[in-house]
């Protein structure tokens, strides 16, 4: 993974807590500043990406950062920093849903990056598994909005690391399935 790369998806993972030690610690002038600067890091990062979905998510929710910071910054209001969460959700739920309605779904061009030739099966399987995702942004965003209502406090820890959580539970849960899946089809020859 490239540096910028990196760089721009940890932006994500470490969002809400900036905002909360920042604001805190600094103000929103300055929390605005550096989260300004990590948002076109994001955007500039995104490039490196190989997946053109990826891109647009980088470029979106960077290009969506970046205005909630200048809104904040501008109102002078901390309460714009907390729908980038609600913001990244509805993006991905979009990249997601729309991945639906083309040849290969969202996760089948995740899968394919690692095994270029998938079975009949697996080409099924990632198609609900990108369904399942869609639910899980669903939810997910719904809840950091409800979120965006409350303190400061409970909008950290859900958007910094319960939702984070979920969202590995997923992932594990989902590896589980899949493993069983796979082994079922190998077993019938398929």
């Amino acid at each position: 993974m490239k540096p910028l790369t990196l760089l721009s998806a940890l932006v994500l993972l470490v969002y809400p807590f900036a905002v909360y030690y920042g604001l805190n610690q600094w103000g929103i002038g300055a929390v605005a500043g550096v989260l300004g600067l990590l948002f076109l890091l994001r955007m500039i990062g995104g490039n490196q990406t190989r997946l053109r979905e990826l891109k647009y998510i980088a470029w979106l929710s960077g290009g969506a950062g970046l205005l909630l910071t200048l809104l904040a910054f501008i109102f002078k209001n901390s309460s714009w920093f907390t729908y980038y969460p609600v913001i990244v959700n509805l993006l991905m739920l979009i990249l997601f849903t729309h991945s639906l309605w083309q040849k290969e779904s969202m996760v089948e061009r995740f899968a394919r990056l690692q095994e270029p030739e998938l079975p009949d099966y697996a080409v099924t399987y990632t198609r609900t598994v990108t369904k399942v995702w869609c639910l899980f942004f669903i939810v997910n965003g719904a809840i950091a909005l409800s979120t965006t209502f409350m303190s400061l406090h409970y909008w950290t820890l859900y958007n910094g690391l319960l939702s984070y959580l979920f969202a590995g539970l997923l992932f594990a849960v989902e590896f589980v399935v899949r493993l069983s899946v796979k082994r079922k089809y190998e077993k019938k020859g398929l």
